[in-house]
């Protein structure tokens, strides 16, 4: 019961069908734990075979049929699944975690990012305070020396 993509596949598989021992631990061609998959169509349809846990991302193209099992094996099967979904699950985890990783490390940068620009915007709004006093300034002494200037014109 894999929560990945099921593959289909017919009889014409580059691997020959084996059985696997007793409570081993299936490898695919590139060293990973094989996964359980169940065919979707063609003469084997509804068997379940052993997989390549990154398909179908990858070149590997490990097919192993698991054929006719007694009662053990049919429960030792039931385990392996279970032990796939758990490391499929266990694997989405570890993904989720290292996601969460990255964001928290990108909200940290985008924090100190907004702090710098707050503290930017603070100098600005500074900047153009005083250089509204430095325009109100210039106005009054404008008008200071006009009043000035009058002064003296009619004084003569």
């Amino acid at each position: 019961m894999s929560m990945r993509k099921q593959v289909s596949h017919g009889s014409g598989s580059s691997t020959n069908s084996r059985r696997t021992q007793q409570n081993s631990k299936v490898r695919c061609k590139c060293g990973n734990d094989a996964v359980i998959r169940t065919v979707k169509n063609g003469p084997n349809f509804g068997s379940k075979f052993y997989g390549c846990p990154l398909w179908p991302n990858t070149t590997c193209d490990m097919f192993l049929l698991i054929e006719g099992k007694s009662e053990v094996e049919e429960l030792q099967w039931k385990m392996f699944e279970k032990d796939t979904t758990i490391s499929e699950l266990e694997m989405l985890n570890t993904m989720k975690d290292e996601k969460i990783k990255n964001l928290q490390m990108k909200k940290k940068s985008l924090e100190e990012e907004m702090k710098g620009v707050k503290n930017e915007f603070g100098q600005q709004q500074i900047a153009i305070m005083k250089c509204s006093w430095n325009n109100n300034m210039f106005k009054m002494a404008i008008i200071f020396s006009w009043i000035f200037f009058a002064i003296i014109y009619y004084l003569k």
